[in-house]
């Protein structure tokens, strides 16, 4: 049974997490969508599972993980505190062709560098870097693959419509390593480990 667990590949990311405000924020703002676009083919993503994510690694051998725990609370260190804003809703690739609907983070080049640094340090352990440019954002819902035009022309439209202003901002002091299981009702998000940022008093 050990040598089992030691084989266990799990799928894994990287983010961090959502002040309780802000999440209740975020969540109206879902549940005002999710009403108006009763009954299309989306998926939305519960409240409880709301968040920034940092790196989607994939999957993971559980006999590596304790060498990426290290790896992330190393680079963690080397980055100070801040906070980022939430507001506005968009969707990609497009408004006008929404396939993720999204609430959008406005970080300060602080999140861009953990972004990068955090990107880095997992190229030197073997994920592949992400190739489209960071956009940091709160995913809302996805719109099913095989939805006709016409629902994707209706999705559209309300999100076009639809005003999100500031919902809050969120102060990230550590970072944490998820583990995600799917299942039919949805995914489950378990916490595996979380790296600390450095205090500003270290960061001196």
């Amino acid at each position: 049974m050990h040598q089992a667990q030691r084989s266990e590949v799990i799928r894994a990311f990287i983010a961090a997490d959502l002040t309780p405000a802000v999440r209740e924020a975020v969540a109206q703002v879902s549940a005002r969508l999710r009403q108006q676009l009763e009954g299309l083919p989306l998926r939305w993503v519960a409240p409880e599972n709301m968040h920034l994510t940092l790196k989607f690694l994939g999957d993971v051998s559980a006999r590596n993980l304790r060498l990426l725990e290290e790896m992330l609370a190393g680079e963690a260190l080397q980055h100070s505190a801040f906070e980022f804003g939430v507001g506005t809703l968009g969707a990609f690739p497009s408004e006008r062709h929404p396939r993720v609907l999204w609430v959008g983070v406005s970080g300060p080049d602080a999140l861009l560098r953990l972004h990068q640094g955090i990107e880095n340090a997992m190229a030197r352990l073997g994920y592949p870097r992400e190739q489209r440019p960071y956009q940091p954002h709160l995913t809302l819902a996805r719109v099913a693959r095989n939805a006709p035009a016409e629902v994707i022309r209706q999705v559209s439209q309300v999100v076009r419509s639809e005003t999100v202003g500031y919902l809050g901002s969120v102060r990230v002091e550590a970072i944490h390593l998820y583990r995600s299981d799917l299942s039919p009702a949805g995914p489950r998000y378990t916490k595996l480990f979380t790296a600390q940022l450095a205090t500003d008093r270290a960061a001196l």
